[in-house]
């Protein structure tokens, strides 16, 4: 025998030890509802006005019914509750009941009125005041298409209440004008849909055209209860890719390990395998601080850049690290993207898709324009409702919550959540204070339905609670914190809605 052949005789075989499972990546049953996807041709031409009075057209039969039977034998004083239709049917002394939309006038809120008559642009009214004055300055008021009254007595100490919501209020007129309010009742939860209650999506030939339709036999088939996966959702917001940030690079690369599998032991993998998708709510560009420059500074310059834009101070570093990102994730797991307010996105509510073109290499895994399917890679809006798993979902990259933060002296961010459902608005205070779209036919932020899951991305800390309807609806409320900030990743049990957390640290 030959040296060679000595060599091949030792060496070139089958390996001795044992051979690891191979695991496969949970598979889940998604579809996006595309609720607040705007028309391509969009003109700002029109009033916000009507957006208010959309919403109170919506959702004032159902607050009236619910105080109705309420308050339909209410007596106090020998007087009956009785219904007014118009805030200014209001009587001094009479016991009544009244619904219409809340507005707060407040001292520290932004007038947008100011600004314009000021001459100054605003690139988004982004900041972290508060609008909410202990001083009792502040006034709650109830108008509708007749006039406006103010709400005042203890009941409003116990209740949160913001611009835009609808209510119904019953009390009595004092010598004031003022309405003292004794009770007052909101929308509550809208109907819930049972799990797998969204129909499946019209089919087509691969022109553009719908299939023939089935007959009756086929679609109560179809609407048997389909199975789960079995997995879990994966949500992490606030991701703050930076240009300079080199220590929150190696928790980035951390979580990029974790969701892949990498460098965990085959325990671990094959828990991680069943993570089925990966919802990113918002906010996964850092936003630079920047100084303002007074407007009598030497260093103020002199040339005004159009819209306020200044090529030279753009750093497309910080999209290219979400990219890569993004890129190196997908091949493995199914990508939800939200814009967040820090994001390359339209400012207004309800932001549009960050468009594919950001993400060069990322960009092949996003469903071809005009296609009716969804990527492996879905850019969605903000907010963004659909269905995972059977379950109804609604996420938003939080603006909508800090929003009303500002607006209350409570620092309860699910409690906030809790009162949005129950407004039956994901998105009251739009568009007084949270820029939004001027809608004219609907208001796209009623909840004509329930979700099961509701999350919220970029809060200050994690939470989690399940709120009850009076009619059986049940919604897991999930405040999803900054990854930036804190290192925390929340986990979907996709069959029990139950939550946990896990955080990344590099020490």
């Amino acid at each position: 025998m030959s040296q060679i052949d000595g060599i091949q005789g030792n060496l070139l075989h089958e390996p001795t030890g044992k051979v690891e499972d191979e695991f496969e990546r949970t598979a889940s049953d998604y579809r996006p509802l595309h609720s607040f996807k705007l028309d391509k041709e969009k003109s700002y031409q029109q009033q916000f006005a009507d957006m208010y009075f959309l919403r109170l057209t919506k959702l004032k039969p159902t607050v009236e019914q619910i105080a109705a039977e309420a308050w339909r034998d209410t007596i106090i004083g020998n007087e009956p509750a009785k219904k007014v239709e118009r805030v200014l049917d209001i009587r001094q002394g009479e016991l009544c009941w009244v619904a219409g939309t809340v507005y707060m006038e407040m001292a520290l809120k932004p007038n947008i009125l100011d600004d314009v008559s000021k001459d100054k642009w605003l690139s988004a009214p982004i900041t972290d005041n508060k609008y909410y004055a202990d001083d009792d300055s502040d006034a709650v008021t109830l108008e509708d298409e007749s006039g406006r009254i103010r709400l005042v007595g203890d009941f409003l100490k116990d209740v949160i209440l913001v611009t835009g919501c609808i209510v119904a209020v019953m009390g009595t007129e004092n010598v004031n004008g003022e309405l003292e309010v004794i009770d007052l009742k909101f929308p509550d939860l809208p109907p819930q849909p049972e799990r797998w209650a969204v129909p499946e999506p019209p089919s087509t030939n691969g022109k553009g055209d719908s299939k023939q339709p089935k007959d009756e036999d086929e679609e109560m088939k179809d609407a048997q209860p389909r199975r789960g996966s079995g997995g879990k959702i994966a949500i992490v917001s606030g991701l703050g890719f930076s240009a300079q940030d080199a220590s929150h690079a190696i928790e980035l690369n951390l979580l990029l390990e974790y969701l892949l599998g990498e460098a965990l032991d085959p325990a671990a993998q094959r828990e991680l395998s069943q993570i089925s998708r990966l919802i990113v709510a918002g906010n996964s560009i850092s936003l630079e601080e920047r100084q303002p420059i007074d407007e009598d500074s030497p260093e103020k310059k002199i040339d005004h850049k159009k819209y306020g834009y200044d090529s030279s101070s753009y750093n497309a570093q910080p999209s290219q690290l979400l990219d890569d990102f993004l890129s190196t994730l997908l091949p493995s797991i199914p990508i939800t993207l939200l814009p967040g307010a820090q994001d390359p996105a339209n400012a207004s509510y309800p932001q549009q898709p960050i468009h594919p073109a950001m993400f060069p290499e990322s960009r092949a895994y996003t469903a071809a324009p005009g296609s009716t399917e969804s990527g492996w890679l879905d850019t969605v809006t903000n907010p963004w409702e659909g269905e995972i798993d059977g379950w109804r979902v609604l996420a938003t990259g939080g603006q909508n919550v800090d929003d009303i933060f500002k607006y209350v002296g409570s620092d309860d961010r699910l409690g906030m959540m809790e009162a949005m459902c129950r407004w039956r608005c994901c998105a009251p205070t739009a568009p007084d204070t949270l820029w939004s779209y001027p809608f004219q036919d609907d208001d796209p932020f009623v909840m004509y339905t329930c979700p099961h899951l509701y999350i919220v991305g970029c809060q200050p800390e994690f939470g989690t609670k399940v709120i009850q309807g009076e009619d059986g609806q049940a919604v897991r409320l999930i405040a999803v914190p900054w990854f930036s900030a804190t290192g925390e990743i929340v986990l979907v049990d996709s069959e029990t809605l139950d939550v946990s957390r896990v955080k990344i640290t590099a020490g």
